[in-house]
């Protein structure tokens, strides 16, 4: 008895759910043109040892800028204070970039940048260029992709997912 319910047992068919799923797809991707501009600052600084400002004078100072002008520096005069101690003296300046006025500042025609702001640092990424960017899938999952021209991206993908429960 105990053996025909082990053939019976061994005899049963299997059972599974069995899940299938194919897509395919392409992006396809033309980057933008883009300008980014940091307008760098006047400065000055000065540091030093056994120095004075003469008598009536200054060490050197920024003065105030305007709407169309950056800060300039006026220079100060200065001696040494104790006559042959030793002494350090350093001194640094910077001109800084004039405002731009409002409405001033990048052109861009059909993608390309005509012309930007001139400041101190200034990072510019021309528009992409489509040319002869394409990407196709045909009814089989076969994908196709082609490169553009400058700043663009293609891209192309088979998925395939089995799933036995």
């Amino acid at each position: 008895m105990k053996k025909l319910l082990i053939l019976l047992l061994l005899a049963a068919p299997a059972q599974a759910n069995i899940t299938s799923k194919l897509s395919s797809s392409t992006s396809l991707t033309v980057g933008a043109s883009s300008t980014q501009s940091t307008r760098i600052p006047s400065t000055y600084a000065v540091s030093g040892t056994n120095m004075k400002v003469t008598t009536g004078e200054h060490f050197g100072k920024l003065t105030a800028g305007s709407a169309t002008a950056p800060a300039t520096l006026d220079v100060g005069v200065y001696e040494i204070n104790t006559a042959g101690s030793a002494f350090s003296f350093q001194e640094s300046w910077q001109q800084g970039d004039s405002p731009a006025a409002i409405g001033h500042g990048v052109d861009v025609t059909s993608g390309v940048v005509a012309d930007m702001p001139a400041f101190g640092s200034t990072t510019t990424i021309s528009g992409g260029v489509a040319g002869t960017l394409a990407g196709t899938v045909v009814s089989s999952g076969v994908v196709t992709v082609v490169a553009g021209g400058a700043n663009t991206t293609a891209v192309g993908q088979v998925t395939n997912e089995i799933t036995v429960r």
